[in-house]
Formats: structure tokens, C-alpha cells, sequence
């Protein structure tokens, strides 16, 4: 198999884990910077250069779409698909769960317990905002954050209202979001390949730090996630339509609480602190993805799966039965 990894630097931890499990398991592997292509749009016929020569045949992309090239990475994934190569993980999908309001959304709709989320944009309805997700603190999210940046808590009103006013200021949208307070600065994280869970860990946030990221300094340890956690995890990557997911969730009282879907997670903290090789893994299901899609999509099932995609989420969410 001809895999072709899109990834901004193929020195990174999980790209090189990547690179090296699918090597291990005889497939070829070529990383490419998504910003490197140039696509071709033209009647009929999608095509892609790198370099400024045509794009290498390539039997299955696997993308690794960081937050700062959003856009254009998700324009260069879509392209593939559009070109009827398989994707581990659709730009549909990816652009789902990097927007939080879009995915909370979407959970919600499922019936997918989230923490209370707000959405504003006038200091008017600040005060509203806050007495539904119960008041300071409270977390304050930038919609396209990833790694625990553009993620804040706000212990004041005041402190609230400045945060908001000074993000809607400079252009950015974001979340208002119930602090859950029996997290204490603690959540886990699963890794969801192909519907099944592969590893999990729990974070645990340093102190004088609310966010539990390795990247802020948080310590990680294996955990066996109780099964309502288990099936939570492989329900919201469900939702998302994600075949490759890092699922963070809360232990809350009622529950698990999903916080966030990264279709990019990454691979280092997770396999240190659990011992699986969630590389093979992925390696693994992309094998098995790509035999399930043996035949090339045409132009028209592409977009026939896009748009049934889209009618997914427009569908109402169906009413409990009462009594």
C-alpha cells in the first residue's frame, strides 16, 4: 500500500510513529506538507500538484491537519477525496470536530452529554449566559483552539465580561462553557481507531494550572476506562464521523462529559503513559479501511456522501418518549 501522510513536519513524534509503523508492516510512505500542494480546479477533472508537478499516486492519505492551516489543509484533503483516493478522515469530518460549537452541536443532538454550553456575542447577554452554565467560574473557549490554547477560565464576572469583550474585539469566536468542578483539574483522554478504543490515560493538570494538557505541563497515567466512558468515546467519534480520534473527557458526577474530538491527536503522551502502539494501530485499520473501499469512489458517490453527511445534521433530534 501507497500511503501519503500530510503532515507540516515529518520529524514530528506522530508522524514519524506513523511513518515507522507502516514502513514496519511493508507499505511505502511519503510525508508532504499540505501547504506544498496546489490544487487544480477544473471541469470534471480534480486534480493536485506538489511541487509543481503532479501529486504521486498515493492508494491512501492520511491526514494530520494542524489547527494553524485549518482551512487550506482541510481544501487539500477534500480535494483527495473529491479525487476519489481514500481518506483516513474526511475534511467533512475534521472541519466538525475542530469547530467546538459545531461538535457540541452535534453531540447534543445525539443525545451525548457535553458541560453546558454557551454561545454569545453581544456583552448584553453575558449575564444570561453565565447564570445557564452556573455562574463563575467559568470556561471561556475559542472555537478553533486546540492543545489547551485559546482555553481560559474566568473566576469573575467581571473577569468574564472582560475576556469576552476582549475576544469579540479581535474577531474570534467563542464558548461559554460550565466548569465541571469534580474534575479537579482532571480528565482522560481515549484514542479511537476504526470504532474501537485503543488506549486511554488520564491527565492530571500541574499545579496552579487548570488544563490538563501535556503540552501545559500535565502529568498522564493508564487508565481502563469504565464502559460508559468506553462507549461515550466511540459514540462522539461516531457522530463526528471520524475514523482516527482523540476523545477528552470529564468524570463528572452523571457521568462521562465529552469536552473535545481532535482528529489530530497526538501520539506521544498516550502511547508513553499507556504502552499501546496506537501508530500500528492506526496502520493497522488504514489496511483495513482501504480493503472495505477497494475500488476508487467516483466523482458523484463523493459528493453523494457529502451531502448525506450534511442531511445528517439537519435532522431533528428525536423526542423521548414520555411515560
Amino acid at each position: 500500500m501507497r500511503i501519503l501522510v500530510l503532515s507540516r513536519n515529518a520529524s514530528l513524534y506522530s508522524t514519524s510513529r506513523l511513518v515507522l509503523a507502516a514502513r514496519a508492516r511493508g507499505h511505502a510512505v511519503m510525508v508532504a506538507d499540505p501547504l506544498d500542494f496546489q490544487i487544480v480546479v477544473s471541469r470534471g477533472k480534480p486534480s493536485m500538484l506538489l511541487g509543481g508537478v503532479p501529486t504521486p499516486e498515493a492508494d491512501l492519505v492520511l491526514p494530520r491537519i494542524g489547527a494553524s492551516i485549518t482551512n487550506y489543509g482541510l481544501a487539500v484533503v477534500r480535494q483527495f477525496d473529491m479525487m476519489g483516493v481514500p481518506v483516513l478522515n474526511s475534511a467533512v469530518s475534521i472541519a466538525r470536530s475542530r469547530d467546538k460549537l459545531r461538535a457540541m452541536q452535534l453531540l447534543t443532538q445525539k443525545r451525548i452529554d457535553v458541560p453546558i454550553t454557551v454561545c454569545a456575542r453581544s456583552p448584553a447577554a453575558i449575564g444570561a449566559a453565565l447564570d445557564l452554565v452556573g455562574g463563575t467560574p467559568a470556561i471561556v473557549k475559542i472555537q478553533q483552539g486546540t492543545q489547551g490554547i485559546g482555553t481560559m477560565i474566568a473566576e469573575t464576572r467581571q473577569a468574564v465580561s472582560s475576556l469576552l469583550e476582549t475576544l469579540w474585539a479581535m474577531g474570534q469566536d467563542i464558548v461559554l462553557q460550565e466548569y465541571i468542578r469534580e474534575s479537579r483539574g482532571r480528565d482522560l483522554r481515549a484514542i479511537v481507531v476504526g470504532g474501537r478504543v485503543v488506549a486511554a490515560m488520564r491527565r492530571t493538570a500541574r499545579a496552579g494550572e487548570f488544563r490538563s494538557n501535556l503540552h501545559r505541563g500535565g502529568l498522564a497515567v493508564k487508565v481502563t476506562l469504565p464502559r460508559a466512558h468506553r462507549l461515550a468515546a466511540i459514540a462522539a467519534t461516531r457522530v463526528m464521523g471520524l475514523e482516527v480520534a482523540g476523545v477528552d473527557m470529564l468524570e463528572a458526577r452523571g457521568g462521562p462529559k465529552i469536552l473535545e474530538i481532535n482528529s489530530s491527536p497526538g501520539l506521544e503522551g498516550i502511547e508513553r503513559a499507556s504502552g499501546v502502539d496506537v501508530a500500528a494501530a492506526i496502520v493497522v485499520h488504514a489496511e483495513r479501511f482501504l480493503e472495505s473501499r477497494a475500488r476508487k469512489a467516483t466523482h458523484r458517490e463523493v459528493l453523494q456522501r457529502m451531502e448525506a453527511v450534511i442531511d445528517d445534521e439537519r435532522k431533528p433530534a428525536r423526542r423521548r418518549r414520555v411515560g
